[in-house]
């Protein structure tokens, strides 16, 4: 029997399990990134963040065109890479975006279906489904085409007993810092242009078979100075969730519009990553050099009581100890969240990450949208782009 899932704070009532189930998807398998220098987005990655050497493909494994680099903490898996030529499609996307999410891989049954189900209902192919096979047995991929230049692959690997895909060796290296206990991926966020993200919602609907559960307008997501509008997306069991953002109307420019113009075109925002002890978290993770978002007021910090209302009864953090971290707080019907932000990670101001510890809730901290937008603000000042 479906199951609805109502939200109060917005009036939303939305039969979660209402989502097709042709297209049943077991999680993230995995996220691939091109970038300019794998090697040192690798080392980056496990310094800062603690991510753990995985596998390796390259020259040495019988690559000629790229090398791709496979980090992994807990249920997340990350591919960093990068071209070997400057004629080489990688090359020229990162050209044009930076560094950026190219593929979001999804763990699926079949991929053979999964391609076939999703094409006939509308899906550009990006790859027809194609038997992979090593030592270690096989693995089936397919891949199309969603906002922008991104790929959702499928990937079947029930028959498949190796380290990550065949192709690829296992990386043995003697630097591995420890985890800083991220724990899987939480959601994606997509920026797509004016005007597209009822496109973009209508397409996971159609294609995916995802249901929209949640939606903020411009009137919800906002600040004195820019405004946004988003609606999330997620398929049947709610594993995969996948907010999209379109700017809105505002005095000056949203953070939104200011992705699109260095991106160059639509793309994958950030990726929020969820851990069980968020304050030993971004302790770590500021310890290691990572950097976050401004701190809002004091006055944010002095309202959560009121704000978290009955769910204050359950919470375990020190609010002083929240406020010295900068993590916000939101509640609302099912528990509390809390969340914080990353200041992009790369030069380009693009993609970011978002760390998360739900406690019940299910929602995605519109109580905090404000303070954060202003944050944002503010970083986007300072860089001449507010």
């Amino acid at each position: 029997m479906a199951k609805e899932i109502k939200n109060v704070e917005y009036g939303l009532e939305k039969i979660f399990e209402g989502a097709q189930d042709f297209l049943p998807i077991m999680g993230t398998d995995y996220v691939e990134f091109y970038v300019g220098n794998a090697k040192q987005a690798a080392h980056y990655y496990k310094t800062a963040f603690g991510y753990q050497s995985v596998a390796y493909a390259g020259l040495e494994t019988g690559l000629r065109d790229r090398t791709s680099y496979v980090i992994g903490q807990d249920k997340i898996r990350i591919v960093l890479t990068s071209p070997l030529n400057s004629s080489s499609p990688i090359a020229e996307h990162i050209k044009k975006h930076g560094d950026g999410v190219k593929v979001i891989a999804l763990w699926v049954e079949d991929a053979t279906s999964a391609f076939e189900e999703t094409t006939k209902r509308g899906a550009k192919p990006f790859m027809n489904p194609t038997v992979e096979k090593d030592a270690h047995g096989e693995v089936v991929r397919s891949g199309i085409y969603t906002y922008g230049e991104t790929i959702h692959m499928f990937v079947e690997r029930k028959n498949y007993k190796g380290t990550f895909l065949p192709g690829f060796e296992k990386w043995v290296s003697e630097y591995n810092p420890a985890s800083v206990g991220l724990k899987f991926i939480d959601h994606m966020v997509g920026n797509v242009g004016w005007g597209e993200m009822n496109i973009w919602v209508k397409w996971y609907e159609d294609v995916m078979g995802f249901v929209n559960f949640l939606s903020f307008d411009d009137r919800q997501i906002h600040t004195e100075y820019s405004a946004l509008m988003s609606k999330v997306m997620s398929n049947g069991n709610g594993r995969i969730k996948f907010p999209i953002n379109e700017p809105a109307e505002g005095k000056k420019k949203s953070q939104i519009e200011e992705y699109l113009d260095f991106y160059e075109g639509p793309g994958c925002q950030h990726l929020a990553l969820a851990t069980n002890d968020i304050i030993k978290t971004v302790t770590e993770l500021r310890a290691r050099g990572v950097e976050f978002l401004s701190a809002p007021p004091h006055t944010y910090y002095q309202e959560i009581p009121a704000r978290l209302g009955e769910h204050m009864n359950m919470m375990q953090e020190d609010i002083n100890v929240l406020e010295k971290l900068a993590i916000l707080v939101d509640a609302d019907e099912e528990g509390y969240l809390l969340q914080i932000f990353t200041k992009p990670v790369e030069d380009r101001p693009t993609l970011f990450y978002e760390i998360i510890q739900r406690m019940g809730a299910k929602g995605f901290g519109a109580g905090n949208f404000k303070a954060l937008f202003e944050s944002i603000e503010r970083e986007q000042e300072k860089r001449g782009t507010l």
